[in-house]
């Protein structure tokens, strides 16, 4: 099993402290972000690999990083090629281009690398063998319609099974968010793909029309559609370092286990 961490966003929401630094190099305590998230992955025996993509502003920041961090599995970088914002290839399309880059053939984890989150991944990537080939998504109970609006909202059926997704809606029907954790088989990687071949217009591969659906939230409601998802809830505490507020809550609240 391959682990992807998809940390080439640009953070604009967190400017000035993300303007000329990445993301998930900022610190919680005392290590950066990305960190809490490699040690949850190199608990995980079955990921002999850990792929972290990035872009051409911050690449030079991570390979500094990746020279001093001390962990037992392989990390590889990768520099999706692009230098700003304005020409961001987007959650999906770090995906798409990782996977063809890599060559993977491998089941593939992939998480956001502003992701924290307290539970072990032993029980989420235990439910995604159980449920195999589907794809399996984390899941996080917010306890809150009105702050779900701020996330890709879930419903689930009995069996865990996810029967609606809206991204950000304005009148969520659940406290059930999605955690940018996905579990996808190696027989649905070609399924990114399609997804973005449906929705680029090939003759015009500008930034504007792929950012239309650069959300993951857009790919699991597509998904879902072709495919049975199941989604796997998460119960320890959680942040998506999206805003100064939460940065500033995770750095004061959020204590990961040793």
């Amino acid at each position: 099993m391959k682990a992807l961490i998809l940390a080439a966003g640009y953070a604009t929401r967190l400017y000035p402290l993300t303007k000329e630094y990445p993301k998930p190099l900022l610190k919680v305590g005392a290590k950066p972000i990305i960190d809490y998230i490699i040690e949850k992955l190199s608990a995980v025996n079955d990921i002999d690999e850990i792929i972290v993509v990035t872009n051409s502003k911050f690449i030079s920041i991570f390979k500094k990083w990746a020279r001093e961090i001390k962990v037992s599995k392989t990390i590889t970088l990768i520099d999706d090629l692009t230098k700003d914002h304005a020409d961001r290839r987007g959650a999906i399309g770090d995906m798409d281009f990782v996977i063809d880059q890599r060559r993977i053939l491998d089941d593939l984890l992939i998480v956001g690398a502003d992701n924290l989150f307290e539970d072990e991944l032993h029980e989420f990537l235990s439910f995604a063998k159980d449920k195999t080939p589907s794809p399996v998504i984390g899941v996080y109970d917010i306890k809150n319609k009105d702050e779900a609006s701020k996330y890709g909202v879930v419903r689930m059926d009995k069996d865990n099974m996810v029967i609606d997704f809206e991204e950000k809606p304005k009148r969520p029907q659940s406290a059930l968010i999605a955690m940018c954790l996905y579990y996808f088989a190696k027989e649905k990687l070609g399924l990114i793909k399609e997804y973005l071949d449906e929705r680029t217009d090939k003759s015009r591969p500008c930034a504007q029309e792929r950012g239309k659906h650069d959300a993951t939230g857009f790919y699991i409601d597509w998904l879902r559609k072709k495919e049975k998802v199941y989604g796997f809830i998460f119960s320890g505490r959680w942040y998506d370092i999206g805003h100064q507020e939460f940065y500033e809550e995770a750095n004061k609240t959020f204590q990961m286990k040793p």
